[in-house]
């Protein structure tokens, strides 16, 4: 008799441990950003130049991951990072500074290691507007080689593979408050073509041009506004 009563103890359990929404089970969210993103040993691949770091360091007042915007957003939101694959300085385009190459860590060669996220974010321009990158001219076929090395074109082809790579997943791309007109005009125009959500962040409290503690929380709620409104 004992013997079965612990046999029904342990089934109830079994069920109700099976019932309970496990981890793998929130919805899962992967990254394509730049500097306001990374953060010393948490970017996939970890090689990727970082802008935030566990040490403190004069010029940023966020020295823990847990500060990080993703960070509080996937905490608070109920969301499971899959990947975040940023890498400081990075552009949309081919174009970086001073008239470099950067198609080794742009947005375009970086978006197909980003797993296969159910929410994808993108994080970007930042840089193609502080490069002065070249605007081009929009097109949403037909993209050759030359075209990559311009926002505009480079814009509408990273939109068109991130909604052929990911058909089911929502994507939202998050609009930094300090961009010129053009650059925020292009990504309004290509999101909408695409079908892409626009988040566009206002007065994010910065330090040498950058989120700081504050300014990562105000991001993590401005975007988490966005992704899943508080009731």
């Amino acid at each position: 008799m004992r013997l079965n009563n612990f046999v029904k103890i342990i089934s109830f359990y079994a069920v109700f441990l099976f019932s309970l929404p496990s981890f793998s089970q929130l919805p899962t969210i992967s990254i394509l950003g730049d500097s306001y993103s990374t953060f010393e040993g948490y970017t996939t691949p970890l090689e990727n130049e970082q802008w935030y770091f566990k040490t403190k360091r004069d010029r940023t007042d966020v020295e823990k991951v847990e500060q990080t915007w993703w960070w509080i957003l996937c905490k608070e939101y109920g969301l499971q990072l899959e990947i975040n694959n940023s890498y400081s300085g990075s552009t949309i385009s081919y174009s970086g500074y001073y008239g470099r190459d950067y198609k080794d860590r742009s947005f375009i060669t970086r978006a197909p290691n980003i797993g296969n996220p159910d929410i994808i974010i993108v994080f970007g321009a930042t840089n193609d507007d502080w490069a002065g990158a070249p605007l081009g001219t929009l097109k949403y076929e037909n993209w050759t080689e030359e075209d990559l090395y311009s926002f505009r074109p480079a814009m509408s082809y990273l939109a068109n593979l991130l909604t052929e790579n990911h058909p089911k997943a929502k994507i939202y791309f998050i609009v930094n408050d300090c961009l010129k007109d053009e650059i925020t005009g292009t990504i309004r125009e290509v999101c909408k073509h695409y079908g892409i959500s626009v988040v566009e962040l206002k007065n994010i409290a910065k330090k040498t041009s950058h989120p700081t503690v504050a300014g990562m929380r105000q991001i993590a709620e401005q975007v988490g506004n966005t992704l899943k409104p508080k009731e």
